[in-house]
């Protein structure tokens, strides 16, 4: 059973999730924007996904492109969790792991750092 939850207390907590964030990674990330939507149209389980230029591939030629962005899914993850003590939870380990993939990060090294 989903849990249920309204959108705005879904992005207060992903705005939570933000503010764990230490301040030293929170003020290099660059040209990045957070969004929440409903699901991913092409993968629905998705609970999360980085889509942009992460900041160890960007050259001296980077410049005029549109932010990069990083896309919680909501239902999926209400579909995803037990509890609101869960969703808290996983709210904040997939906003650490797409905040990670902007700064280079990738699957097998957050799987193993326990962001996985």
């Amino acid at each position: 059973m989903p849990v249920e939850m309204s959108r705005q207390r879904f992005e207060e907590l992903v705005g939570e999730a933000l503010d764990l964030i230490p301040p030293e990674f929170a003020t290099a990330m660059d040209n990045v924007v957070v969004l929440v939507e409903d699901r991913h149209p092409e993968e629905p389980g998705l609970l999360g996904l980085y889509h942009g230029i992460a900041l160890p591939l960007r050259t001296t030629d980077y410049g005029g492109v549109l932010p990069d962005r990083i896309t919680i899914y909501r239902e999926a993850l209400l579909e995803y969790c037990t509890s609101e003590d869960e969703v808290v939870d996983e709210v904040a380990v997939t906003v650490v792991h797409e905040i990670a993939h902007h700064f280079g990060i990738d699957d097998d090294k957050l799987h193993e750092l326990g962001w996985g």
